[in-house]
C-alpha cells in the first residue's frame, strides 16, 4: 500500500499516489497546445482536447446522443434506466448524479460557499455565482444570430431563439395551449389545479407566482424601489414606471385597428379593445353579471359579501370601490386635480371633467328614441326618459307621492322631518334646499342674475323673470274654474282664491 504524508490517503499504485500529490502541490504537467490550459491528468487533458477537436466517441444506444466523456455517457443513460442512486438522508429525494445531491444537500444546511469579490453576495453553486458576475463585468457571451441581441445565458440566447423560429414546444395536457418556455407553462397549468403555492406572512393571501407575491409584499413594506427621473414619482413596480414615463414623453405606442385610439398602457388598450369585441370574460358565480375587467367584477362581488374595504380616516365613511374612496378623501383636501383648458375651472373627478366639457364643445353624445331630444349626460338621459315612460320609482314613505328623481324626494321628505340643514351665514335663515338657499343669499348681495331680453329688466330670482316676460308676451296660462277667466299668476293664497270665487258666483 502506498500512503499519501499530507493527508494519509492510501493507494494501491504508485501511480495513483504520484496523480494524487499534484492535489498537495498544484503541479499541472499536461498542457493543451491548443488555449494553453493545464491539468494534472492526462486524462482530463484528452477530455479537454475533445472541445477543440469536436470529437464525441460516445454513443447513447438508446437515442444516439454522443458525449465527449464516458461518464457524461454514464449519467446520461440514467435519463432512459431512470436510476437514481443518490438518495438525500434529508428528505429522502433521490438524484441521477452524485453532485446533483451535493448542490441539494445546501438547501438542508444552508451552506452557500461560492462568494462574489464585488458585492459579498454567496451562492450554492458555482454556475449561478458565474453567471451573477456577468452583472458586474457587462459580459454577454452569448449572442443571437438573427437579431444581434446577446444573452449572459446559453439558455436566455436558446430561448429568445424561440421569437424568430415561433417554436412552442410546450404544451399544456388540460386545454392544449402551447408556450415557448417550460416555466410559463408551469405557471399556466396552475390555472386548471387551482395551485397557489406562494404565501404572503402578512395577510396570507397565495399566489401562484413568486413575482406577484414579491410585487404584492410592497403593499405591508411600503417599498417603491422604481424612480421617475423626471419628476421623482415611486412605484412598486417597473411596469408602472415605464407606463408613467410615457406621461413625459407623450408616447402612445398601443394603436386600436377599429378605431384608431392610441395608448401608453397596454392594460388599458386591452380593456379598450373589449368594447368593440364585446367580450365580457369575468363571471360573477352569485348573479351571473359578466364585466369586461377582473377589478370590476371583484368590486361587483362586494355588493354580495357586503365589504367596505376602503375606510375614510377623516370621517370613517367606508367604501367598497377603490376610485370612490380617492374621489371622496378630495372633499377633505380639497384637491382638484382635473383642470378645464378652455375656462381653467376645477374638478375632482376626470368624469366631472370631461361633462363640463361638453358645455365648450356643445356634445349632447346622449339621445331620446322617443323625441329626439339630445344631452350631454348619459344620467340626464335616463331621467328624461321618465317623462315618455312616467316612471316614478322614488316614493315618499310618509305620504306616498313619488318622484322621477332622489333629489326632489330627498328635499320633499325635509317637509315631514322639518329638517333645513343650508343655513345662511349673513342672517341665520335656514332652508330646506340649497337652491332656496342661494335664492336667499341674493337679497344680502342684490344679485340680479336673470336678465329681460325685452326690456332689460333685472331679477334675483328666474321665476321672477318668467313671470314678468308673460308682460311682453300677453300669456295668461292660469284658469278660473268657475268663470273661465284667465290670470298670468296663479292664487298661491286660499284666501284670494275664496275671494276670486265668490267675485265669480256673485255674477
Amino acid at each position: 500500500m502506498y500512503c499519501c504524508g499530507k493527508c494519509g490517503e492510501t493507494f494501491n499504485k504508485s501511480g495513483d499516489l504520484k496523480k494524487h500529490q499534484r492535489i498537495h502541490t498544484g503541479e499541472k504537467p499536461y498542457h493543451c497546445q491548443q488555449c494553453g490550459k493545464t491539468f494534472s491528468h492526462s486524462g482530463s487533458l484528452k477530455s479537454h482536447q475533445r472541445i477543440h477537436t469536436g470529437e464525441k466517441p460516445y454513443h447513447c444506444q438508446q437515442c444516439g446522443k454522443t458525449f465527449s466523456r464516458s461518464f457524461a455517457l454514464k449519467i446520461h443513460q440514467r435519463i432512459h434506466t431512470e436510476e437514481k442512486p443518490y438518495h438525500c438522508q434529508q428528505c429522502g429525494k433521490t438524484f441521477s448524479q452524485s453532485g446533483g445531491l451535493k448542490i441539494h444537500q445546501r438547501n438542508h444546511t444552508g451552506e452557500k460557499p461560492y462568494h462574489c469579490q464585488q458585492c459579498g453576495k454567496t451562492f450554492s453553486q458555482s454556475g449561478p455565482l458565474k453567471l451573477h458576475q456577468r452583472l458586474h463585468t457587462g459580459e454577454r457571451p452569448y449572442c443571437c444570430g438573427k437579431c444581434g441581441k446577446t444573452f449572459t445565458t446559453s439558455y436566455h440566447l436558446k430561448r429568445h431563439h424561440r421569437i424568430h423560429t415561433g417554436e412552442k414546444p410546450y404544451h399544456c395536457q388540460q386545454c392544449g395551449k402551447t408556450f415557448s418556455q417550460s416555466g410559463p407553462l408551469k405557471i399556466h397549468q396552475r390555472i386548471h389545479t387551482g395551485e397557489k403555492p406562494y404565501h404572503c406572512q402578512q395577510c396570507g393571501k397565495t399566489f401562484s407566482r413568486s413575482g406577484p407575491l414579491k410585487i404584492h409584499q410592497r403593499i405591508h413594506t411600503g417599498e417603491k424601489p422604481y424612480h421617475c427621473q423626471q419628476c421623482g414619482k415611486t412605484f412598486n413596480h417597473s411596469s408602472t414606471l415605464k407606463s408613467h414615463q410615457r406621461i413625459h414623453t407623450g408616447e402612445k405606442p398601443y394603436h386600436c385597428q377599429q378605431c384608431g385610439k392610441t395608448f401608453s398602457d397596454p392594460g388599458h388598450f386591452k380593456k379598450h379593445q373589449r368594447i368593440h369585441t364585446g367580450e365580457k370574460p369575468y363571471h360573477c358565480q352569485q348573479c351571473g353579471k359578466t364585466f369586461t375587467t377582473s377589478a370590476h367584477l371583484k368590486i361587483h362581488q362586494r355588493i354580495h359579501t357586503g365589504e367596505k374595504p376602503y375606510h375614510c380616516q377623516q370621517c370613517g365613511k367606508t367604501f367598497s370601490d377603490p376610485s370612490q374612496f380617492k374621489s371622496h378623501q378630495r372633499i377633505h383636501t380639497g384637491e382638484k386635480p382635473y383642470h378645464c383648458q378652455q375656462c381653467g375651472k376645477t374638478f375632482r373627478h376626470s368624469g366631472a371633467l370631461k361633462i363640463h366639457q361638453r358645455i365648450h364643445t356643445g356634445e349632447k353624445p346622449y339621445h331620446c328614441q322617443q323625441c329626439g331630444k339630445t344631452f350631454s349626460r348619459s344620467f340626464a338621459l335616463k331621467i328624461h326618459q321618465r317623462i315618455h315612460t312616467e316612471e316614478k320609482p322614488y316614493h315618499c314613505q310618509q305620504c306616498g307621492k313619488t318622484f322621477t328623481r332622489s333629489a326632489p324626494l330627498k328635499n320633499h321628505q325635509r317637509i315631514h322631518t322639518g329638517e333645513k340643514p343650508y343655513h345662511c351665514q349673513q342672517c341665520g335663515k335656514t332652508f330646506t334646499t340649497s337652491a332656496y338657499l342661494k335664492s336667499h343669499q341674493r337679497i344680502h348681495t342684490g344679485e340680479k342674475p336673470y336678465h329681460c331680453q325685452q326690456c332689460g329688466k333685472t331679477f334675483s330670482h328666474s321665476g321672477s323673470l318668467k313671470f314678468h316676460q308673460r308682460n311682453h308676451t300677453g300669456e295668461k296660462p292660469h284658469h278660473c274654474q268657475q268663470c273661465g277667466k284667465t290670470f298670468k299668476y296663479w292664487f298661491v293664497d286660499d284666501e284670494m282664491m275664496e275671494v276670486r270665487s265668490q267675485k265669480c258666483l256673485s255674477k
